[in-house]
């Protein structure tokens, strides 16, 4: 009996050990992954806000703030802004009209919409696994049903 009891105990600790070590951990990088995706759909959502004022606007000449990092900032006047760079990935940079990077911005999001929605299916499907194995946990040490 005892050693029916110590090997219950080892199961336990082997369980708790994966949820903790590979189940949290997981689900914890899939919503930083998440969050990161997020942090991006914002900018694109921004500069979308901008291009969209600077049609409307009809001004060629834009002045802004420019970060020189360190959140060291200075203020910079644009002559001609018909034209953008826009991050396309992996760091390159495209030069678009605002028709073209508003089409772009469009796709872009899109995309990375889709991306979170898989993102948040798969932290789903890990916190369900994490529910499965404490349920087989609270099953293997005889708890009664404590969710």
């Amino acid at each position: 009996m005892a050693n029916a009891k110590t090997n219950i105990d080892q199961k336990v600790l082997q369980y708790e050990h994966f949820i903790n070590e590979v189940l949290r951990r997981d689900l914890q990088k899939v919503l930083e992954q998440r969050d990161s995706v997020y942090e991006k759909i914002s900018q694109y959502l921004q500069l979308k806000n901008t291009l969209q004022n600077l049609q409307e606007e009809e001004s060629k000449c834009l002045k802004t703030d420019v970060d020189l990092g360190c959140n060291f900032y200075v203020e910079a006047q644009v002559e001609d802004a018909s034209k953008v760079f826009v991050a396309v990935g992996y760091g390159f940079f495209v030069e678009m009209t605002h028709d073209e990077a508003l089409k772009f911005i469009e796709k872009k999001t899109a995309q990375l919409t889709i991306f979170t929605e898989q993102l948040t299916k798969d932290s789903a499907r890990i916190k369900a696994h994490i529910r499965l194995v404490l349920e087989g946990l609270r099953e293997l040490q005889g708890f009664s049903d404590v969710f």
